[in-house]
């Protein structure tokens, strides 16, 4: 719990001695050291160093504060229980055993750091301690699986819709569940199901958003990335950020429920990042050129081939841009 203690102590961005860390922590200096050494090798931060100063952590860290959202959630999210983690091995994990074990409802879980944060296809999400949003929201659906068609390109829309409320520019989405921001990933979505695949079943909603990416280790993100701070004039309260975002994204469930897809579909077409561009899907071993032309009411992505417009669901399918 030391090295959290610390990097909650050094969030103000402030040098501190190790000295002054010490009796904070009731450690020894060298323990201090051993503990700052952790931060940076296991919580993905970056710690500055510098003689006659101390320590500090680069922009400090926006800590959530649990009050301050919950006073931001509006409408549907208001009622939802929050639950705030300083450290968990995945949002998405932890509802998914509550789901598994009985949960009493729809609930909001949101972590200042995962060391076990997943993506699509089993990659890693890197979670730096502080920085970005991690959160997943529980919720219980009725129909079956036929009846969650397109709900990924959904939870995108709310995203959009979010982000657009604070002046971002320059969004994007890709199908299905990537949202850009100037053809660089701002944010990811995953959708895990538990329960009845033909009833009632549960849905765990896990999004990541990169908010600000100072001083983080970022060798382990394979491809271009953007966050927020690096954008907007200002960086946005954490807190009520996160609060905006599942207030958005409790209405868009609840018009999903109501409509299906359909209702989304002009919304998410406006923004798709290939629409009319040439692309290759990996499907397994198979490679597919073709045109991406839009989507279909269900959420499935249309492509024109050259053998005729095929379409694809979502699942373990990859798409990029072509190599031409």
């Amino acid at each position: 719990m030391s090295c959290i203690q610390l990097i909650e102590y050094l969030a103000d961005g402030e040098h501190h001695s190790g000295e002054e860390l010490g009796k904070h922590l009731g450690i020894s200096r060298t323990a201090v050291w051993k503990q700052l050494q952790k931060a940076e090798e296991e919580f993905g931060l970056s710690i500055e160093k510098k003689r006659g100063l101390g320590y500090r952590l680069e922009g400090g860290c926006d800590l959530l504060n649990k009050n301050a959202i919950q006073e931001s959630l509006q409408g549907a999210a208001k009622a939802l229980p929050l639950q705030l983690f300083s450290e968990i091995d995945s949002s998405n994990s932890e509802l998914l055993r509550q789901a598994a074990s009985g949960s009493p409802g729809n609930i909001i879980c949101a972590a200042e750091f995962q060391n076990a944060g997943r993506g699509r296809m089993g990659r890693q999400w890197i979670s730096p301690y502080g920085r970005n949003l991690y959160f997943s929201v529980l919720w219980e659906f009725h129909g079956g699986a036929a009846a969650l068609e397109g709900l990924s390109l959904c939870v995108g829309v709310a995203i959009a819709r979010a982000l657009h409320s604070i002046g971002l520019d320059g969004l994007q989405l890709k199908w299905p569940n990537d949202v850009l921001l100037n053809g660089k990933k701002l944010a990811g979505i995953l959708l895990e199901m538990q329960g009845d695949a033909d009833g009632n079943c549960h849905v765990v909603i896990g999004i990541g958003l990169n908010v600000d990416m100072r001083g983080c280790d970022t060798s382990g993100i394979t491809q271009a990335w953007a966050d927020l701070h690096s954008t907007l004039p200002s960086k946005p309260d954490r807190s009520k950020l996160l609060a905006l975002l599942c207030n958005h994204l409790a209405d868009v469930i609840l018009d999903f429920e109501k409509y299906g897809f359909s209702h989304f579909k002009d919304d998410w077409q406006q923004l798709d990042a290939f629409n009319n561009k040439k692309v290759e899907i990996i499907l397994g071993k198979n490679h597919i050129l073709g045109t991406a032309i839009g989507i279909n009411d269900g959420g499935a992505l249309k492509l024109e081939t050259s053998e005729g417009i095929k379409e694809f669901h979502g699942g373990e399918i990859s798409l990029r841009s072509a190599q031409l």
